[in-house]
């Protein structure tokens, strides 16, 4: 059955008057937007969340406005069975337009679209896990990211794929009697890839054509963004190829799985088409596995910047010598989870047992089953102003997030795993600029979520929810609503922002216009990528954040312990900002305390080698002397939809649609 048949969306609305009293708001400057870090919060919503608009004949007219993005949100989670009365939507309405909480990334892009009901949940969560052990795991793997969504994965049973035999694989163009010939859609392109491994598993030819690819630049109006063209999928294949054939022979390696894992995300972001976030997860013991991104040492190939690496670990006794090496800036420094912990505890050493936890999201603040989806939303905590605030803006939030697990997915086992534990990820952010008074209404918010959770889902005839909240890291939502990220500290008083964008991108070609600093993105191996640029944003801090040159590591982590207890019963995930002489400290706490948590990842604070890094400290005098040659006097963007170039994450991990 077709997902729109199964969905039977209503089309609830909202009032013409009380929404255009927003309307004229804007109209007359008084976009909240422009408040955040100079009007960045701005650049990056138009950037991101605000979908093209059509005329009858299917020309671009131009992109929508705040005001009509919140409508198009709020009517389209009630039309998905959200169950919002018509005051509830209207206070969900206020609180999204005056930055006080969000639905996650990928529902501020997709809720209210034809989507909907054309793809179900996939359209609308950020990111999943899977278990790779077969070549179909691979493709539905390679789907998930060409919609836009992050995906984890484990690369701890690679001899699963079985003896490797010589394949042979041709490409032909035009060819009209290939074995394959690849349909222009996600399922064609994760098609080929698994008809490739099948020819390595089974020693055979194949031979495959890309005449019905859409030509690079295409529109994709269903979706968003533009085609890429067939040559970066010809090229991914050729390099998973080469990756097959040095395993002919013997079974694979950890290492040439997770190559192939990073090669189909670099085919996903070649073309500015779509942001690839990945987090690969391996074990401990495997010393190749934790080599795999020592760039100090040459030859890494540049695809494995393509995912974040961690490994699993239930006690800190398991880490060997090697797993530290990236920690004393000799590559990069792998993250650790906790899959025990994860699948024990909700809240600090609050037993909420989860059996089918296997791994964990790019970012690592959800832990997951195999094929099952991150489901996210986040409050801004500095912009809200009372517990009673906190409390409905937590309710209404949770609706929404509740009514997008009860959809239908277009993966079978991701449909049944996701209806059976009804996982939400209700977020909080901005942390280092609240008291600790603030902090602490946290605590019996969770409660009356929980609370609430019961009795909507006895109401509705749902499972009630295995977990419910969590901190992610934040990025772009962080950036809307102009606080700190998640529950890092502020990075710097006055400091760089470094956003990606596409060359081609009207936004970029705005920024230029404005006077911003921006340079072409630099590869690992030094060469530019003229189709990509990073545009610099000077920003600032609010007085009273806590700032991470003020902080130490272990301080940093002792936040995230305060929060694992009072709010989230997914995981905090944070990266911790370090310095190489607090490495003995955080060992030694690490040992302490590793029992209590599920993930954790660390980054130097200066000199971490990261060329063109997301955050650059700079001082009061330049953050104002760039800010001078700024003119932010037209702030109006209008052309064509903007492509995704980083990330819902503090560190340009994860997805936001």
């Amino acid at each position: 059955m077709k997902l729109q048949e199964e969905l039977k969306l209503e089309h609830i609305k909202l009032d013409d008057d009380f929404v255009a009293a927003y309307a004229q708001k804007e109209a007359d400057g008084h976009n909240p937007l422009l408040r955040s870090f100079n009007g960045l919060g701005f650049v990056v919503y138009k950037r991101t969340y605000a979908r093209p608009i059509y005329d009858e004949q299917g020309d671009l007219i131009r992109t929508e406005d705040w005001w009509e993005t919140v409508r198009r949100v709020v009517e389209g989670a009630s039309s998905i069975g959200a169950g919002l009365s018509q005051a509830e939507a209207e206070r969900l309405y206020d609180y999204i337009w005056n930055l006080k909480g969000f639905p996650g990334g990928r529902m501020l892009w997709q809720l209210g679209t034809d989507n909907n009901s054309r793809l179900g949940g996939d359209s609308l969560v950020n990111c999943w896990f899977v278990r790779l052990e077969t070549p179909a795991d691979l493709g539905w793997m390679f789907e998930r990211l060409m919609l836009g969504g992050g995906v984890g994965f484990s690369v701890t049973n690679p001899s699963r794929f079985g003896l490797i035999q010589q394949g042979r694989v041709r490409h032909f163009a035009e060819a009209k009697d290939s074995d394959f010939i690849v349909p222009d859609k996600r399922e064609g392109w994760a098609g080929l890839l698994q008809r490739v491994i099948h020819a390595y598993q089974a020693g055979e030819e194949l031979s495959y054509s890309t005449l019905l690819v859409r030509p690079e630049g295409t529109p994709i109006k269903t979706f968003g963004g533009v085609a890429s063209g067939p040559g970066i999928l010809v090229e991914g294949i050729e390099n998973i190829c080469k990756i097959l054939d040095g395993a002919v022979g013997r079974k694979l390696t950890s290492v040439e799985l997770l190559d192939i894992a990073n090669v189909i995300g670099s085919i996903v972001v070649s073309g500015n088409v779509r942001r690839s976030a990945q987090i690969a997860l391996g074990s401990p013991e495997d010393i190749q596995y934790l080599q795999a991104k020592r760039w100090d040492l040459g030859g890494i190939p540049s695809y494995r910047a393509m995912s974040n690496n961690s490994v699993y670990v239930n006690s800190m006794g398991e880490l060997p010598e090697e797993f530290w090496e990236g920690y004393e800036g000799n590559g990069e420094p792998y993250g650790i989870v906790n899959v025990g912990a994860a699948r024990m505890f909700g809240r600090t050493y609050e037993r909420k047992l989860d059996k089918t936890i296997e791994g964990f999201n790019p970012c690592a603040e959800i832990g997951l089953a195999h094929r099952e989806s991150c489901n996210l939303a986040e409050i801004a905590l500095p912009n809200i102003e009372s517990k009673e605030e906190l409390d409905d803006v937590a309710r209404l939030l949770y609706k929404v997030q509740k009514a997008v697990a009860a959809l239908p997915y277009l993966d079978a086992e991701s449909s049944r795993v996701t209806s059976q534990n009804m996982r939400l990820g209700l977020g909080v952010t901005g942390v280092a600029q609240v008291s600790p008074t603030k902090r602490a209404w946290l605590y019996g918010a969770y409660h009356k979520l929980e609370r609430f959770d019961r009795d909507w889902s006895a109401e509705k005839g749902w499972p009630v929810s295995v977990r419910l909240t969590t901190v992610k890291p934040s990025g772009t939502l962080s950036l809307l609503a102009g606080v700190s990220p998640g529950a890092h500290p502020g990075f710097s008083r006055y400091h760089v922002r470094r956003v990606r964008m596409a060359t081609n991108d009207p936004v970029f070609k705005w920024c230029q216009d404005q006077g911003l600093a921006w340079e072409f993105v630099r590869d690992f191996d030094g060469n530019q990528d003229a189709r990509t640029a990073v545009v610099e944003f000077p920003c600032e801090f609010s007085e009273g954040t806590l700032f991470a040159a003020d902080t130490s590591a272990i301080e940093q982590m002792e936040v995230v312990k305060d929060l694992q207890f009072m709010w989230a019963d997914n995981a905090v995930s944070v990266t911790v900002y370090y310095r190489k002489e607090e490495l003995d400290d955080i060992k030694h706490w690490l040992n302490a305390n590793w029992g209590e948590f599920k993930s954790m990842s660390f980054l130097l604070h200066q000199d971490h080698g990261f060329d063109q890094a997301p955050l650059e400290e700079i001082t009061q005098e330049e953050y104002e002397e760039r800010l001078e040659e700024i003119d932010y006097s037209h702030f109006h963007i209008h052309g064509g939809p903007a492509d995704l170039l980083d990330a819902d994450c503090a560190t340009g991990a994860c997805p936001v649609r």
